[in-house]
């Protein structure tokens, strides 16, 4: 057997695993546009697929209202993460039904796709600001993310080190691998 062949399937299951795939509810093709051009009118009857941070979540009696402060997707058509700077402005998505606003908290990601309607006026500060409106038909809520720890650099465990670890010869002069003779547990 040649080298190569190991080689090939690591690198084929890799490659397959890498792949990003876009969740089931959000497949589909839409119309590339965006929040701020939306704005300006002349897009109703629009699919869309946008996403973003939740600013807050308005439960009315017939649907739930959902303001968005919008992210580019990535190719998973989550928001893209640390995009804080890069925003597209802000949309409200509707949808039937009650979500718990303890659920659909603020800053949580979310994905929609649905149909646009037009823009609803709300205040932002003392501004009024137009929202699009996404009438709903998926409203995909992203699992937090995992917490990122960045250490600074040529941080080192403390338990690991002088002292510690391969090469530490306990005060009995044996490795300290295990028990306090050198003896694993």
């Amino acid at each position: 057997m040649s080298l190569y062949h190991p080689l090939a399937l690591a690198a084929a299951i890799a490659l397959l695993g890498g792949c990003a795939t876009i969740p089931k509810p959000l497949e589909g093709t839409y119309t590339d546009i965006t929040t701020s051009s939306a704005q300006e009118g002349g897009a109703g009857g629009a699919r869309v697929r946008w996403g973003g941070e939740i600013i807050k979540t308005v439960p009315g009696p017939q649907q739930t209202c959902f303001y968005v402060l919008s992210h580019p997707l990535d190719n998973q058509a989550r928001p893209k993460a640390g995009t804080s700077g890069e925003t597209q402005g802000r949309f409200v998505a509707c949808h039937d039904g009650f979500y718990d606003p303890e659920v659909f908290v603020r800053g949580r990601e979310l994905t929609v796709t649905g149909t646009l309607h037009g823009t609803v006026s709300q205040k932002v500060g003392q501004y009024d600001y137009a929202y699009p409106r996404v009438e709903a038909d998926v409203i995909y809520l992203w699992p937090k993310r995992p917490i990122e720890v960045r250490y600074p650099p040529g941080f080192y465990d403390p338990f690991w080190g002088p002292g510690w670890g391969p090469g530490y010869y306990g005060p009995w002069g044996y490795p300290y691998w295990g028990g306090p003779w050198g003896y694993p547990y």
